[in-house]
């Protein structure tokens, strides 16, 4: 019987573990293979950090992850450099870094103009900060200084004025905010001031006294804040600061507005955010969401701030002031998630699974990202499984860990329980919850399987189930059987006929024989699969092999090996050239071409799953590259018309809103559709319409009619119109009943 289990957090010790960052270009092509559309991979859950090592008007410079020796520039997208005006032109140092520092000497350039200019700490002063051309020290008497080159290139030594008498500078020499000026801190009969140096003529003025003993600090030109006590740079010496509130940490001011955020304490996403607060009207907003990465204040009176929901789509936003005092925030960046290993690899439905651990604990799941019909990722990567645990990977096991997509947005693993037996596991419609199937037997390898059936070869001889999982909660084991050559497509079963070549297709739901299939092959078939019409047979590896035509009757033969049949093609891995060959079969006639030359050094164990997909429901191929990236491969080849695979529509009790009746089509490939329910005189009362997951069209209706109102009790009719998201073949038209009682 199959056990649906909620998931409180399952500690994982298997090999199965998983994006969405989409990277572009080429991966792992070579001569005379297929170059990929796109390449992806799987992305850490967890933004990678971002640290801010100096930003000027033109771009700023960053490390990413674990603090490196040297920066990474990047350029403001779409901004004219400032122009090089000189060390007396203060305004134009707000694009000036540090590029060199020998002995006493620091040299400092201009970074969009590449002018720069020399600075010499005099003997007994000690470097504090720089802020554009100007340099800080401080002397052995606690004295601060202003050093900037001179027009003849000897440095300018302005000591600061307006300090009271017996003040001692507590070395807090802040910058950020503003090219033109620099806040220092003081202490005087144990009192804690700030205030700011005009780097012009090195003048200090107090604007807050009596702060804490390392006040939060932050200006602009026109804003001073501290200790959340602000006022006016312009205001006449002597103004009281006013008391003012914000959220969280003060990060800057930029225009009007306080910026605050990097919440201590996060209770909600909510808290996550970057928030303004003016200082003129006291109104409160949320700038960006998710803001809760570092941030910096910036010299020409902005903020960098690093922001998004998932490590997925994350950007360095640059917020400036607007002409009105408040703020925009523009992304200027985009953050690249951190790659982690992909232990498997599926595809079904025009989805790219992924499993791997993709947070810092370790864990195991799977993710998922939308393709279009060429085989580019068109969105983000979700997880779309509980963390889970896989079996141990069998002894020289080329395909490991197993997977099977089921194009339903569901995937299949095999687990092993503390008594050593498996069971067939399915997971992916929700992040808590999966379904099992006890086997009673070990050492056994998934088959294929599709929708609601999975098929089991168990290790001990004989052995051989079709697990059923319908509507992914309950279910139990549809059939049990002699192990033989198998395949499961949809609600049949196809396995070899009492006669050399034949293959007899079973269906799974009436529990009969509905097909018998003369393939032409030679031998009993040691291998089948099946796809739509189309039936595969191997007499073995060194073969023949073929593919039968169930809707024509034609036979086609195609090259010998371990294989993966899909819509019209099939694809194989040379063990030996490492290339990943694609046979086209679909006119008839069978054509190979190589796709892709895999890594010589095997990611994770090889085969498909490991190190290869293929898409059997109207899709396109997936592999590792040599660097762990997913590289992606359009197949090229025609899809069969849309056909319905299995349905599960029976009338749900009720229906009602906790309870609605969610019926599933399993299609053959994905599509856009429409159900309408009529009522016995034939008037639509609701329509409903969507996409399909994977090709499963997932419908839910609670028996209200279009205005929300439940209808009366009574038969009716549903007609669903699926269209082929790809534009091939015809729509498909189903209709049938349900009640409502």
């Amino acid at each position: 019987m199959i056990r649906s289990r909620r998931l409180v957090g399952l500690a994982l010790g298997g090999a199965l573990a998983l994006s969405g960052t989409v990277l572009t270009g080429p991966a792992q092509a070579a001569p005379n293979a297929d170059t990929p559309v796109a390449t992806t991979q799987l992305s850490r859950v967890t933004p990678t950090p971002v640290r801010f090592v100096w930003a000027g008007t033109s771009g700023f410079q960053y490390q990413l992850g674990s603090i490196s020796a040297n920066g990474i520039w990047s350029d403001f997208p779409g901004v004219t450099p400032p122009q090089h005006a000189g060390p007396d032109d203060l305004a134009t140092g707000a694009d000036v870094t540090i590029t060199g520092w020998t002995g006493n000497k620091i040299t400092l350039e201009h970074r969009s103009a590449d002018v720069s200019v020399e600075v010499t700490i005099p003997q007994g002063q000690t470097y504090k900060a720089v802020s554009g051309w100007s340099v800080l020290t401080q002397d052995a008497d606690g004295v601060p200084h202003v050093l900037r080159t001179a027009a003849d290139g000897t440095t300018r030594d302005l000591p600061v004025t307006g300090l009271p008498s017996g003040a001692q500078v507590t070395g807090a020499y802040v910058t950020g905010g503003s090219v033109l000026r620099s806040a220092l801190a003081y202490t005087l009969d144990g009192t804690t001031s700030v205030g700011l140096v005009d780097l012009a003529d090195a003048t200090f003025r107090t604007y807050v006294t009596g702060t804490a003993a390392a006040p939060g600090i932050a200006f602009n030109d026109r804003w001073f804040v501290a200790d959340r006590k602000a006022v006016r740079v312009d205001s006449a010496p002597g103004t009281e600061p006013t008391t003012v509130s914000y959220s969280y940490d003060l990060l800057g001011v930029v225009g009007d507005q306080i910026l605050s955020g990097d919440a201590d304490f996060v209770s909600s996403d909510a808290d996550r955010g970057l928030f303004a607060a003016s200082l003129v009207t006291g109104a409160r907003r949320t700038v960006l969401d998710y803001a809760d990465g570092t941030a910096l204040a910036t010299q020409d009176g902005g903020l960098l701030v690093d922001a998004g929901k998932l490590s997925t789509d994350r950007h360095v936003y640059r917020v400036l002031p607007t002409a009105d005092g408040d703020v925009s925030a523009q992304p200027v960046f985009t953050v690249p998630a951190g790659r982690a290993q992909v232990d498997g690899l599926a595809l079904a439905g025009g989805e790219l699974l992924m499993f791997g651990s993709a947070v810092p604990a370790g864990w195991d799941a799977l993710y998922a990202v939308p393709l279009d019909t060429e085989g580019k990722p068109t969105g983000h990567q979700e997880r779309r499984s509980p963390y889970v645990a896989s079996s141990p990977c069998l002894g020289g096991d080329a395909a490991c860990p197993q997977l099977e997509a089921l194009g339903d947005g569901r995937f299949a693993y095999l687990s092993t329980g503390t008594d050593g037996k498996e069971s067939v596991h399915v997971a992916g419609l929700s992040t808590d919850t999966y379904s099992a199937e006890p086997t009673g037997d070990s050492g056994g390898r998934l088959g294929t399987g599709t929708g609601r059936y999975v098929l089991y070869n168990g290790g001990s001889a004989g052995v051989q189930k079709v697990a059923d999982f319908p509507r992914g909660a309950d279910g139990g084991t549809a059939l049990n059987r002699t192990r033989s050559a198998a395949a499961v497509w949809g609600q049949r079963l196809w396995t070899p006929g009492t006669t050399q070549g034949s293959v007899v297709g079973h269906d799974l739901k009436s529990r009969t024989n509905v097909a018998t299939v003369a393939t032409g092959a030679p031998c009993v078939p040691s291998e089948i699969q099946a796809v739509n019409t189309w039936l595969y047979w191997t007499c073995g590896t060194a073969g023949p092999a073929g593919v039968y035509d169930r809707a024509t009757g034609r036979s086609v033969t195609v090259p010998a090996g371990s294989a993966r049949l899909a819509d019209g093609y099939l694809v194989r891995e040379n063990r030996t050239t490492h290339e990943l060959q694609l046979t086209d079969f679909h006119t008839g006639t069978a054509t190979t071409r190589t796709v892709a030359v895999l890594p010589t050094a095997d990611e994770n164990t090889g085969g498909h799953t490991g190190r290869w997909a293929v898409d059997r429901f109207g899709g396109n191929i997936a592999y590792l590259t040599a660097d762990g990236r997913v590289a992606l491969v359009t197949a090229g080849v025609p899809t069969s018309p849309l056909a319905v695979m299995e349905t599960q529509a029976e009338p749900q009790a009720g229906p009602t809103i906790a309870s609605p009746w969610q019926p599933v089509w399993q299609l053959s490939k994905p599509s856009t559709w429409t159900l309408t329910l009529s009522n016995s005189s034939g008037t639509t009362v609701r329509t409903l319409t969507g996409a399909s997951t994977a090709a499963a069209v997932r419908p839910s209706w609670n028996a209200a009619n279009t205005a929300g109102a439940r209808v009366p009790r009574g038969t009716y009719t549903w007609k669903l119109t699926a269209e082929p998201r790809d534009g091939q073949g015809a729509p498909l038209t189903q209709t049938g009943t349900t009640t409502v009682d």
